[in-house]
This record gives C-alpha cells, sequence and structure tokens, in this order.
C-alpha cells in the first residue's frame, strides 16, 4: 500500500511539473513565475515582442520613493533604450536574459543575478532569444519623474548583443 502511494504521489508531483514546463522552437523552458500572476500586457510603443508587467507596488502614497514590479518577458522581448532619473535595480527571478548599457557589452542574466543601474544611465534589458526572462525592478527616487524612452532596440542590436 505504501509503495502505491510513494508511486502515485511521484506520478502527480511529475505531471504538475511537466504541465509547468512549455516547448519553445525546440527547446524546453520552464513557466516558472510562479509568486505573482503575469499582469498586465505591456504597451508596445516601448517594448519590443510580448511583455507583461505587474505593478506591485507604486507608492502612490510616496512613502517609500519607490516603485516594484513583476516583468515576464516572452522569448526575444525587450525593452526600448531607456533610462531612469533615479535609477533602477532588476532582481533576475527566472529564465535567461540580457541587460546592456549603451556603447558597452551586453551583460547576460540569469536567474539570482542583481543589477543596480545608476540614475541616468540608458540601457535596455529583456528576455534570451529562446528564454523566457521574468524580474522584479524597481525604479528608484520615483519623484524624479517617469522613464525617458529612447526607441527600440533593433533586431541587428538585439542579435549582436545577445550572440553567444
Amino acid at each position: 500500500m505504501l509503495n502505491k502511494t510513494v508511486a502515485r504521489n511521484f506520478l502527480v508531483i511529475t505531471t504538475i511539473f511537466l504541465i509547468s514546463c512549455t516547448t519553445h522552437k525546440g527547446e524546453t523552458t520552464m513557466d516558472t513565475n510562479l509568486i505573482f500572476g503575469k499582469g498586465n500586457k505591456a504597451p508596445g510603443a516601448i517594448f519590443t515582442n510580448t511583455v507583461w508587467v505587474n505593478m506591485l507596488h507604486t507608492d502612490e502614497e510616496k512613502v517609500f520613493d519607490t516603485q516594484v514590479y513583476d516583468v515576464v518577458f516572452e522569448p526575444a522581448a525587450r525593452t526600448y533604450w531607456h533610462s531612469h532619473p533615479g535609477g533602477q535595480i532588476l532582481l533576475a527571478t527566472s529564465g535567461s536574459g540580457y541587460y546592456q548599457e549603451k556603447g558597452k557589452p551586453a551583460r547576460k542574466l540569469e536567474k539570482g543575478d542583481v543589477v543596480a543601474i545608476p540614475p541616468e544611465v540608458v540601457h535596455w534589458h529583456g528576455a534570451a532569444p529562446q528564454s523566457e526572462f521574468v524580474h522584479i525592478g524597481m525604479s528608484t527616487k520615483v519623484h524624479e519623474g517617469p522613464a525617458a524612452w529612447a526607441g527600440p532596440v533593433t533586431d541587428e542590436q538585439y542579435n549582436e548583443a545577445t550572440a553567444e
């Protein structure tokens, strides 16, 4: 009886794991954004491809001077070039992605990586070509104003930055 219970539990856990996996271009990636929901589809005017944003803290009461959001990038999705007057912090929570400052090489990001972006640094961030990427973002000193958007990261720029 115990062996049947163990086998059944193993089968249930394995099934749940496999259901949480998806296939993209022959590569299996795991949909691991289990902490927060996907949120709302982000506007195409400042992102390339499909991105979802879940605002976790908007600081409408102006107590913390920080906004916090969970962002899900589908494979090859990315932000446009932009900067934050008060800076930004990224906490990679799932998948593989990239961060690049204007004029510098891109940095590959994996779960657990942290990027502290100083104020006014023009940059982009997003998913690797064949992997979903999830990060928690924090915009700091939001009283200094919203992000300034500087146009799309071209496919040529993206392909060069993500080539391995």
